[in-house]
């Protein structure tokens, strides 16, 4: 089901610092960064903050890892928890800590705030690791293995490693999803007070704050991804670069905890299709009918999206919305009542009555969708040109328009397809492309990045627009 927000709580993403940019890692293309590390650095204390937005809850996938006799690793795992391990392979095999959450993150629509901290000199045994995610610390453990005593350290972990992240350091497990603000302070064990806050206008909402003030020590880093040609910038003082391993300038992403976009629904995720990109890339394996549809819906307000049609494939590829409450996965856009769409032959289809429209689209096209659900209209969009000499500006008129959709029900973007042979791909662009964008065009909130004009009175479908808006 996806997800669907309010006003009153993506207002809390209104105000104070703003987060610009993320690092968007594609587990199909072994994505990842590397830093080798000189020696010295803290063999007692460190803390590692991050910010998380995870893809694909079924596969487990580390964040942070090294190579060497100290292993230091944290990792999602595939049942949705999330795991710490400091694992000394010398020279007696051993966790001297490992940390499993029975807690459970399983939301691919949500950002969390994860923050490790170690102290291997702390008097109290239970505070020399600790877990926290959005200020909570994490108490229940399916795995706990703690230090013996408060004089324990590992051993070097910094002098000729090598530290990963979004990988082991073997090139397995690779992380799927977005990650923001990664910090890591060497020397000091920190609270997620030094990170973020609470919103002041709804207080059970955890929001980073800036963290440049912050002592790094001598082996920390900050990297916050704004440089879309160096995504591994270290921009703590301490030139700590990272090395970029298949990722580019289109893994940067505007997808931030302070601007929350909309994905495609990764919790309806099955074996016949895939979802990679930052679930914003479908490909139908099936020899059926599939249906995906984003993980935020809207019941009021304008909304626009794109998507380029990657490899037409299959038969009958649809594009349109939907209500999420009547999604089916395993059927089409537009099959009894389910949805209202746009088909690749140039018809429209719903309640399954097809209607000629307007233009074909195939491989290469790129289908603009302006969703009107304030007058309750939907126009479509081929490379720039509207429909139907469509007016998505029109209003109550509906000039031009698709459908006139069913009131007082909520809404979200969708697509279908039937494998025919070849299998069909999209990429979807809620404003935050995963594909190259030559013009770039955002709308009048100044969000969101489209290759064509955002419509006069549309946004993109992410928390800063619902909360004025949505």
């Amino acid at each position: 089901m996806p997800l669907i927000l309010s006003g009153n709580v993506a207002s809390a993403t209104g105000g104070g610092y703003e987060v610009a940019n993320s690092c968007r890692i594609n587990r199909a293309d072994s994505a990842r960064m590397t830093l080798s590390m000189s020696s010295g650095g803290s063999e007692t204390k460190f803390t590692k903050s991050c910010w998380v937005k995870r893809c694909a809850v079924e596969q487990q996938g580390y964040i942070f890892d090294n190579s060497g006799v100290t292993e230091v690793f944290f990792k999602l795992d595939s049942g949705g928890g999330c795991s710490l391990g400091i694992y000394e392979s010398s020279p007696s095999p051993a966790y001297t800590t490992e940390l499993i959450s029975t807690q459970l993150f399983r939301d691919p629509s949500a950002w969390y705030h994860f923050v490790v901290a170690v102290d291997y000199t702390n008097a109290t045994q239970a505070h020399r690791a600790r877990i926290y995610v959005n200020n909570q610390e994490i108490t229940s453990w399916s795995t706990e293995t703690r230090p013996s005593n408060n004089t324990t350290t590992f051993n070097t972990w910094n002098s000729s490693k090598t530290h990963y992240i979004g990988s082991t350091a073997d090139d397995t497990h690779y992380f799927n999803g977005y990650l923001a603000e990664v910090v890591h302070i060497d020397g000091l064990a920190l609270t997620p007070s030094s990170f973020g806050e609470y919103d002041s206008d709804s207080p059970t909402i955890w929001k980073p704050i800036d963290v440049s003030g912050l002592t790094f020590g001598t082996k920390g880093y900050y990297l916050d991804f704004e440089d879309s040609d160096n995504l591994g910038d270290d921009e703590s003082g301490n030139t700590a670069d990272w090395t970029e391993v298949n990722l580019d300038a289109t893994d940067q992403a505007t997808d931030t905890p302070t601007n929350n976009f909309a994905t495609l629904n990764g919790l309806h995720q099955v074996d016949d299709w895939s979802l990679a990109q930052g679930n914003l890339e479908f490909t139908n394996i099936s020899t059926g009918s599939r249906m995906i549809n984003s993980n935020i819906a809207a019941s009021q307000g304008k909304w626009y999206a794109e998507v380029k049609v990657d490899t037409l494939g299959g038969n009958y590829p649809t594009i349109g919305v939907i209500n999420p409450d009547v999604f089916l996965y395993n059927t089409y856009l537009g099959n009894s009542g389910r949805g209202y769409g746009y088909l690749s032959s140039g018809s429209t289809r719903f309640n399954d009555s097809t209607t000629s429209f307007d233009n074909t689209y195939t491989t290469g096209d790129i289908i603009g969708v302006a969703m009107d659900l304030d007058n309750y209209k939907l126009y479509f969009s081929k490379n720039g040109t509207f429909q139907d000499s469509g007016d998505p500006t029109s209003g109550a008129t509906g000039t031009g328009s698709a459908y006139n959709l069913a009131t007082s029900v909520s809404y979200s973007f969708a697509q279908s397809s039937y494998d025919g042979g070849t299998d069909p791909v999209y990429s979807w662009n809620f404003g935050n492309p995963p594909y190259a964008i030559t013009s770039g065009n955002a709308d009048a909130n100044g969000y969101g990045n489209f290759e064509y004009a955002v419509p006069s009175g549309y946004y993109a479908l992410c928390t800063k627009n619902l909360a004025e808006y949505g």
